[in-house]
């Protein structure tokens, strides 16, 4: 982890608290570095404050899955699939419904969108 980035950044959203790349930007550096549960704590906060911040949901349904929350990670897949279908992101929700079935076990399925 670079702490002197981390540091910046968490300076950087005592000035604009309400920047959610910021958040999203911590959770990465944290993630990064093997904090998961640093990493757990700002993903959620983020998508608590942000819920739309179609981004996140990868990265968050990734990190439940490595620390073995298998139910949030596929609650986390589903809701990121429902947002970013309701964004039009085709690129995220592509992204999330493979991670998705690979978490399943199962190959890729583009025609739900």
């Amino acid at each position: 982890m670079n702490t002197n980035r981390l540091n910046r950044l968490l300076e950087m959203r005592t000035e604009d608290p309400k920047d959610p790349f910021l958040l999203y930007a911590i959770a990465m550096e944290y993630n990064n570095g093997n904090e998961a549960l640093k990493a757990l704590e700002y993903y959620e906060l983020l998508l608590k404050e942000h819920e739309e911040y179609v981004g996140t949901y990868y990265h968050l349904a990734k990190l439940y899955e490595s620390l073995e929350k298998r139910t949030e990670a596929e609650e986390c897949y589903k809701k990121g699939m429902g947002i970013a279908k309701k964004l039009g992101d085709h690129h995220a929700y592509n992204e999330l419904q493979s991670a998705f079935a690979s978490f399943n076990g199962l190959g890729d399925d583009d025609d739900d969108y």
